[in-house]
């Protein structure tokens, strides 16, 4: 591990008795940058989390954070980090201010330093007007906002964001990450889960997970370009629904879903256009010819978990 290097992985394992949560993954994550671990709920990226904060010992395998092994350097590593869980680590009964200065005492802070800091940070989240309120009953989106200021109230050098954006509005969404992107260009490195998928897009690299394996891994374009999609293809129409029932079933067609208002069809390559074509002409369906486009990350995490 390097001064370039915030994360170092290899082959970390959990086990719940018989039950393989997280199964020797291996990955490193580049100081500075946002790197996203994509996957659906249920596949790992929470327990993988876990382990790389010290909360969850691990059955095998290593972490390294920072130069620091969690293991044997676990406050060490905590020190260093922000960790912002799911599930809400926020008081009904305290107050905005409150919570900022009880975490601001957990990482010895106080005085003109925690309240300098304090305002910078309900600043930037846009909880300056909010202040004095409850935190129960501030609205979901501004309780991630407080717990975000929460993490990141000490500086870290690295921050760990487990769904962050989970069951908040698109706007307080765009907001949170706006703020990501600010805090990797300040040069925190920052490892983010989410299952959705739209706002891997932000990330620098990803690592898409499925049962505990990390199934494909690199740069969203690098994703796109995966041979196993082979082509993808966009068909218009009236009736998606029907065309997909029509579709998917094809000898030649590897997967296909609707995208939007659109539907998005995997064909092994280009010359499997004009069988595609010709299907929908002879099913007499509604719907414009077939053109190849860019897969999103959402055509990418079903076919790499699929069998080819």
């Amino acid at each position: 591990m390097n001064a370039t290097t915030s994360v170092h992985v290899e082959k970390l394992t959990k086990r719940f008795g018989a039950f393989v949560a997280v199964d020797a993954i291996s990955f490193d994550i580049a100081a500075g940058e946002i790197w996203g671990f994509l996957g659906p709920n249920g596949s790992g990226k929470s327990t993988t989390i876990r382990m790389l904060c010290g909360v969850l010992e691990p059955t095998s395998g290593t972490a390294d954070i920072l130069g620091f092994n969690v293991a044997r350097n676990p406050e060490a590593v905590k020190l260093r980090i922000g960790y912002m869980s799911q599930g809400s680590t926020l008081w009904a009964d305290l107050t905005v201010q409150e919570h900022l200065r009880f975490y601001a005492g957990l990482y010895g802070m106080s005085g003109r330093e925690r309240e300098e800091r304090i305002s910078s940070w309900v600043q930037r989240v846009g909880l300056s007007e909010r202040r004095e309120q409850l935190a129960g009953t501030l609205p979901g989106g501004y309780r991630k906002r407080l717990a975000l200021a929460c993490t990141l109230l000490h500086a870290p050098q690295m921050i760990f964001l487990d769904e962050p954006t989970a069951g908040v509005d698109p706007v307080s969404r765009r907001e949170f990450w706006d703020i990501i992107v600010g805090l990797a260009d300040e040069g925190t490195t920052v490892m983010v889960t989410t299952h959705y998928l739209d706002e891997a897009e932000h990330c620098n690299r990803l690592a898409m997970i499925y049962n505990g394996t990390i199934v494909a891994s690199g740069t969203p374009e690098e994703l796109k370009h995966l041979p196993q999609i082979g082509t993808m293809v966009e068909v218009l129409s009236s009736d998606t629904v029907g065309v997909l029932d029509a579709v998917e079933h094809l000898p030649f067609v590897r997967g296909a879903g609707l995208y939007g208002s659109s539907l998005h069809v995997a064909l092994a390559d280009t010359s499997d256009i004009e069988r595609l074509n010709a299907a929908l002409a002879e099913h007499d369906l509604p719907a414009e010819a077939a053109r190849p486009v860019l897969p999103s990350l959402e055509d990418v995490f079903s076919a790499v978990v699929q069998p080819q």
